[in-house]
């Protein structure tokens, strides 16, 4: 599906025609710019790459510098394909702006939840403890139990629910409808919550 990469720059609400108050979620997509095509004859598929913002020469290797040099692109942020663009229709260094969006329609949003970072089972699974002090257990409350057998099999289960690292993953909100665009903000507004913090980068698909 054809999609642009931007950044999520918070939230905010706004009135409709009819007068009711929606959450919405404001997003910057794009400007992304063509850093390369792929073609049936050369890669056996159709594709655009596309890349959002600039990166400073510092915080990548040779090999990308020299890439993106002699393509005559910016050194992108972030780089993605999307596959159902008309390739035949852009060319490298060729820039997609957020009119690609149009109010009315639904997209899904791909971004990173955010770290929590080491969180206990009582907050990373919603377990509720073992027990109170009254019944011989002095500082047990928050912790997670049993967590496997005695003999057989000796092992704990792979998956099973204990403490760690919470948040950081990726996940994909669907069928946000956007109710504003402002092209020359390259700004969507889309309805309900996305996935990530604050300034982080997201992927907006039709």
């Amino acid at each position: 599906m054809p999609g642009l990469l931007g950044k999520k720059i918070g939230m905010t609400s706004i009135y409709t025609e009819d007068g009711r108050l929606v959450p919405v979620t404001v997003l910057e997509a794009g400007p992304c710019q063509v850093v390369d095509i792929k073609t049936e004859k050369r890669d056996g598929y159709s594709a655009l790459k596309l890349g959002y913002g600039i990166r400073k020469e510092k915080h990548a290797n040779k090999p990308q510098i020299e890439q993106y040099k002699k393509a005559g692109v910016d050194l992108p942020v972030k780089v993605k394909e999307f596959k159902s663009f008309d390739a035949a229709e852009f060319k490298i260094g060729d820039k997609i702006l957020a009119d690609l969006f149009k109010e009315g329609e639904t997209v899904r949003v791909v971004g990173k939840s955010k770290g929590k970072g080491f969180q206990g089972v009582m907050r990373r699974h919603g377990f509720h403890g073992v027990g109170g002090r009254t019944h011989g257990q002095s500082d047990r409350e928050r912790a997670p139990g049993s967590i496997g057998q005695s003999s057989y099999p000796s092992r704990v289960f792979k998956g099973t629910k204990m403490a760690g690292r919470m948040g950081q993953r990726q996940f994909t909100t669907g069928k946000l409808r956007v109710m504003r665009v402002i092209p020359d903000k390259n700004v969507i507004l889309v309805k309900g919550a996305v996935p990530g913090s604050i300034n982080s980068l997201v992927e907006i698909i039709k």
